[in-house]
């Protein structure tokens, strides 16, 4: 948790990344390079914790940065856990790792990403409307090598940020440049293997970078998972991260097998391993490719930025949650398909003025982003052959983001941080039932303020209060009938209000320790609560969540680096409910820690211990997942500059836990008509060993 970019949004790193030959974008980089020409050189700001750390500069207790250094020794199972290095957050997979992770944050199960924003690179990840869940977030095409930095914020308190961000947003920045060539190749258990190669060289007076990524893994499953995978990115930048340009093409594609979440009754009486699978013909394939830039001219007084994008994704989902409950003949898997091409950008102005001897910072923004999504669809299938169609649909949806934010230094101990953010949507719905078709559109006012108190000895408190929002899918802003039943369907509200608050102090008694404290809440107008019998979220009633956050970061000395990180959280609905209180899905206590140390040559590494909570599974807290703690390690050894060896173990003790637990109503076959209800969950993986050789050029 190093440094906060509340003050220095002008000299900042902002990256990209994505797939392509080189020959391919000469052309469009020399285009690139004369817009960058005569852009004056600034040196790079390094990311890296200080004395007084983010004492002195932060804008809330639970925000921060993490540097590359505190990402590079870290054991990671899957791309999606680089986001475990925020306080708090928990990555775990449901499915096939093909598929977008599920994340836990705040007394939220968000899903796939629905209140949790992610940014790479100025892109954002989440998908509106999406085929399998509102705001899916897949970035399984993150290449943890390339991170350069991860700024993180929670709650809602910020001007510049919005669908999605309620919970928290998470801002991921990829290295401008590499120098030489790595090729990095890593076997493992269970038909794991990883080669990535990644290189950088001089190009029209800038830098050229490049990464292929091609990985393979089977998994502990009984059904193989086949997970096969090719991922590249191509960036071309010129100038520094305070004045400079950049130019990124991204491109991933994987096809995987599933093995879903499975009925615990069938693992009991051992009809079911327990990595075994009860529908062998799910799984999946995707694809994303991207085309980024992004400009800055910064100088003393300010600094302007704009950025643009265009993402081409493409997703087919084949599920099966209940079995025979619905068919017992051809039995329920379904597939989920979203096709869209996203494109959008933002600008940003950042300017000082004088006030009665006050240097005020004020930014103005506008965020444009429009999804033209060709198909999003939902089928019966069995053994992924479509048997008939659910509904079948062509979304186009739009928004604008307008928002303006002012830094106040009233004394020397207090300052504030005032902002307003306006949005607008606009929703169109093409159905294959004209009854679910139209248009609708709604907007949002978003106040935000934020109060800073000190530093006094290096402590400093805070106060944030904030209004933000999530979107809710298009379909069920036009829907007029159920598709399935044919029954009324009401509407949903499209733009959901949240309305956040939070106190908090963060310290920094002595040189490289940081400590942190936070004390937030969080209304919902509307829950999202998964479904289980349909794989995705649906609208339910009004939420309140409220908790602590203790977080800790100590850097005794080098490149040793403690960490410990401790959260609680109450989440219920709002009123009084026959069916109970309790949001399903919700954990009310995480704790993660660990150690990470190594230097260039010689001995590097890292520790990590994960303890997650149990999670109540239904709304009258009768049902309960149990908990579960991953240790994690990781050693490497560079013998020189060229060549280095490491090992990664992946649940040292072979723990027997859950990545994640439902309970809901299945019917395997033989069982009555009305299905039972049960426990299905997907387990954690067993201990498993990774090797690998890295060798620089």
């Amino acid at each position: 948790m190093a440094v906060s970019e509340r003050k220095h949004r002008s000299s900042r790193k902002r990256g990209f990344g994505r797939v392509s030959f080189w020959g391919t974008l000469i052309a469009v980089l020399n285009a690139g390079s004369s817009i960058a020409a005569g852009l004056p050189g600034r040196d790079a700001v390094v990311v890296t914790p200080g004395e007084e750390g983010l004492v002195g500069d932060a804008d809330a207790a639970s925000q921060g940065t993490i540097d590359d250094e505190q990402i590079e020794n870290r054991p990671l199972s899957r791309p999606g856990e680089v986001l475990e290095v925020i306080p708090g957050v928990v990555v775990t997979q449901h499915s096939g790792s093909g598929k977008a992770n599920q994340y836990f944050l705040r007394g939220f199960n968000l899903d796939h990403g629905t209140d949790f924003a992610v940014h790479i690179d100025g892109m954002p990840v989440n998908l509106p409307s999406h085929g399998h869940g509102q705001g899916y977030a897949d970035i399984n095409f993150l290449i943890p090598e390339l991170v350069e930095h991860i700024h993180y914020r929670k709650g809602p308190y910020y001007a510049d940020e919005g669908d999605f961000s309620a919970a928290g947003a998470a801002h991921v920045h990829l290295k401008r440049s590499l120098e030489g060539t790595t090729v990095d190749f890593t076997p493992g258990s269970y038909g794991y293997l990883r080669t990535l190669a990644s290189g950088g060289r001089a190009f029209a007076d800038g830098r050229l970078m490049g990464a292929l990524e091609i990985g393979r893994d089977n998994g502990p499953w009984v059904n193989p998972e086949k997970l096969r995978k090719l991922n590249g990115l191509v960036r071309y930048a010129r100038g520094d991260e305070k004045n400079g340009f950049t130019l990124t093409a991204m491109g991933y594609t994987s096809r995987w097998n599933s093995t879903d979440q499975i009925p615990l009754r069938a693992v009991s009486d051992g009809t079911v391993p327990r990595f075994g699978a009860v529908d062998p013909t799910d799984g999946g394939r995707t694809s994303r490719y991207s085309l980024s830039t992004q400009w800055i001219r910064s100088n003393e007084t300010g600094s302007t930025r704009v950025s643009a994008y265009l993402v081409r994704s493409d997703l087919k989902l084949y599920s099966n949650f209940t079995f025979f409950l619905n068919d017992p003949v051809n039995g329920d898997q379904f597939e989920q398909v979203d096709k869209r091409t996203v494109s959008g950008g933002e600008a940003s102005h950042l300017w000082k003025t004088q006030v009665s001897g006050r240097e005020i910072e004020h930014t103005v923004g506008l965020r444009l982003r429009n999804d033209d999504i060709g198909q999003v669809g939902l089928f019966n299938t069995v053994a992924q052959r479509r048997l008939g169609t659910v509904r079948n649909d062509a979304v186009l949806q739009t928004s604008a983001g307008l928002y303006y934010s002012a830094s106040i230094p009233w004394t020397s101990w207090l300052r504030s941080n005032l902002g307003v953010r306006g949005d607008f949507y606009r929703f169109k719905v093409n159905s294959d039932n004209p009854v679910n078709s139209g248009k609708a559109s709604d907007s949002l006012l978003s106040p935000k303020l934020g109060l800073v108190f000190g530093p006094w000895s290096n402590v400093e408190y805070y106060a944030n209060y904030g209004h933000g929002f999530h979107s809710n899918d298009a379909r069920g802003a036009t829907i007029t009938v159920d598709p399935t039943t044919g029954a009324p369907a009401g509407r949903v509200t499209p733009l959901v209000r949240a309305i956040g608050s939070e106190l908090g102090v963060r310290a920094a008694p002595f040189k490289g320790f940081q400590t942190s404290v936070a004390l937030w809440r969080l209304d919902l107008a509307s829950e999202l609560v998964f479904a289980g019998d349909a794989g995705t979220t649906e609208a339910s009633r009004p939420s309140r969540r409220q908790g602590v956050e203790w977080a800790n970061y100590y850097r005794p000395f080098g490149t040793v680096t403690f960490d410990f990180d401790l959260t609680l959280s109450k989440a219920r609905f709002k009123g009084d409910d026959p069916a109970g209180n309790f949001i399903p899905g919700s954990a009310d206590r995480t704790l993660s820690g660990g150690v990470t140390f190594g230097e260039k040559e010689g001995w590097s590494g890292g520790v990590r211990l994960r303890y997650f909570g149990p999670r109540t599974l239904v709304e009258d807290n009768s049902q309960k997942s149990g908990s579960s703690t991953l240790v994690n390690a990781r050693l490497g050894y560079a013998m020189n500059k060229q060549f280095k060896l490491g090992l990664e173990v992946l649940n040292i003790f072979n723990r027997k836990a859950d990545d994640i637990t439902y309970f809901y109503a299945s019917r395997l076959q033989g069982e009555p008509a009305a299905g039972v209800e049960d426990k299905h969950f997907h387990p954690a993986e067993p201990r498993s060993l990774r090797l690998s050789a890295v060798l620089n050029f």
